[in-house]
């Protein structure tokens, strides 16, 4: 089965159509290349807690007034020839999360995480941007939950299930899979970096990732991808080909120093 369109294919020499192999699978899901998105900074936005204990602290007196918290994070995936990227973003040189947060106890589920979204990632008001433009930034389309994860106690440890000792847990964390338009623009605020990290750097990499992060790969192996060029053509789909080798981690926008610079996969191993 090719998954390359007859018009890209640059041999002659085609293998076995071979029967289709795609029963039970939700319909696939466009990816837009990295070139179509535009990216800017905008200003600063200090975390909230400046430790991990302060975090846990202002959980637990969540916990007291208003019970279980509520967290939701966007999985946004484009490619870079013809291979996923998870949008993501990176603090302080070190800390990867991906966009989102809690949400206020008295917010809907949905309108609250888009808030959080237009905070992270929507172009400030002040921008150069049309009033088209800003609505289009500001919009975001839910696809569905991917995973959640359960934090049991007030502590650092979370889990992809809710331990069968536990009837009560102190926050949980829905990640949703967000499909991104065939054009946007994104801010990051400048404390920030956001980088575009391929699916083959984030798979088994949970010395680097946490096991959140590095199970994204598993949660997205049950969707198909069609991957669309700058013209808006269907190049490839799923099952994909050979990775190509130029892909790797790329700081789309943000740092203090305005870095920008595509990350050597020899220094993120490292």
């Amino acid at each position: 089965m090719s998954t390359i369109p007859p018009a890209a294919q640059q041999s002659h020499i085609l293998p076995p159509a071979g029967l289709p192999f795609d029963e039970r699978q939700p319909p696939p899901i466009r990816l837009y290349p990295l070139s179509n998105y535009t990216f800017g900074v905008k200003e600063t936005q200090p975390e909230e807690d400046p430790s991990v204990k302060d975090r846990l602290r202002r959980l637990e007196e969540h916990y007291e007034k208003h019970g279980m918290r509520r967290t939701c994070e966007a999985v946004l995936v484009c490619h870079e020839h013809n291979h996923p990227h998870v949008l993501m973003l990176q603090i302080a040189n070190a800390f990867f999360k991906l966009p989102g947060d809690y949400i206020p106890h008295d917010s809907d589920e949905i309108a609250g995480f888009k808030i959080r979204l237009n905070d992270r990632l929507s172009p400030p008001s002040t921008s150069s941007l049309s009033a088209r433009d800003t609505l289009a930034s500001a919009d975001w389309t839910v696809h569905s939950t991917l995973a959640q994860w359960y934090r049991p106690n007030f502590e650092t440890f979370m889990y992809p299930y809710l331990p069968p000792h536990v009837s009560r847990p102190k926050e949980v964390k829905k990640l949703y899979l967000i499909e991104l338009p065939r054009t946007k623009v994104l801010s990051v605020p400048k404390n920030m970096k956001l980088l575009a990290v391929p699916l083959f750097e984030l798979y088994d990499n949970s010395q680097r990732y946490g096991p959140q992060l590095s199970a994204i790969p598993h949660y997205l192996s049950r969707l198909r991808w069609e991957f669309v060029d700058e013209e808006g053509e269907v190049v490839a789909w799923t099952p994909g080909g050979k990775v190509d080798e130029r892909v790797g981690v790329k700081v789309l926008a943000g740092g203090e120093d305005g870095e920008q610079d595509e990350i050597k996969m020899e220094d993120v191993e490292s």
